[in-house]
């Protein structure tokens, strides 16, 4: 019996982004399945909604992917997908498997024999780099530097060291109510002619991207307080 597909759906990253996030492919791909994987399930039925699902919800199969179900065994989700059924793979916001929950779903979908197929939509990450004008040929994303302020502090030197040897862009996040503290850590440990892009609430109504040297942040820094911002070192 053929296997169904595991179709990989990106979510909107802000509120008031379906008409910048959607595609007619994405909208025909989940009119036609009606089983899902997914980081929140609240957040994924907004989603759907939203998106022109016609599928009355209570028809859905939604599997729990939530950081409590995480470790628990995955096989179960893969049970209609074996049976010839196609399922969709949702995190809370972004593109699946990219700087978010995901990939080893994807890779035990792999190792099934699965067919994957990702779907066009927004990634964070890739919407900074484009609009940063650091180098987009060469990059590398770090995720969420260390808690400690003298750790974090080193780590931030090594990065700026790594994009002055290597002219490679720096990305780099941290959770939201954490962001101030650790721009005022990035001012205090780069060198002023470092350029420094902040990328925050990417396609939201009040986004903000600007780049600029780390001289030029200190004269005027923004609040970032529980807003979702993706952080980028350059050094030409």
């Amino acid at each position: 019996m053929p296997t169904g597909t595991l179709y990989l759906i990106p979510v909107p990253l802000a509120d008031a982004a379906a008409a910048k996030s959607f595609t007619p492919y994405l909208v025909q791909t989940i009119n036609s399945i009606t089983e899902y994987i997914v980081e929140n399930e609240k957040t994924a039925r907004k989603f759907l909604k939203e998106a022109g699902l016609q599928t009355p919800q209570s028809q859905l199969i939604i599997h729990d992917y939530s950081k409590h179900a995480r470790n628990a065994d995955i096989s179960t989700f893969f049970t209609g997908l074996l049976a010839g059924r196609d399922a969709g793979l949702m995190s809370e916001a972004g593109c699946p498997g990219v700087a978010d929950p995901g990939a080893d779903v994807v890779a035990e979908a792999h190792r099934r024999g699965i067919k994957v197929v990702p779907l066009v939509g927004p990634s964070s990450i890739l919407l900074a780099i484009m609009a940063s004008g650091f180098n987009g040929q060469s990059f590398t994303f770090h995720g969420y530097l260390p808690i400690d302020k003298a750790d974090r502090s080193r780590r931030i030197k090594e990065l700026e060291s790594f994009t002055e040897r290597l002219k490679q862009t720096q990305l780099f996040i941290e959770t939201p109510f954490r962001n101030n503290a650790l721009l005022e850590e990035i001012l205090k440990s780069c060198k002023p002619n470092t350029r420094l892009c902040i990328a925050c609430n990417l396609t939201a109504e009040d986004e903000l991207v600007k780049t600029q040297t780390v001289v030029a942040w200190k004269k005027a820094t923004p609040d970032l307080h529980k807003k979702p911002t993706i952080f980028l070192l350059f050094h030409a």
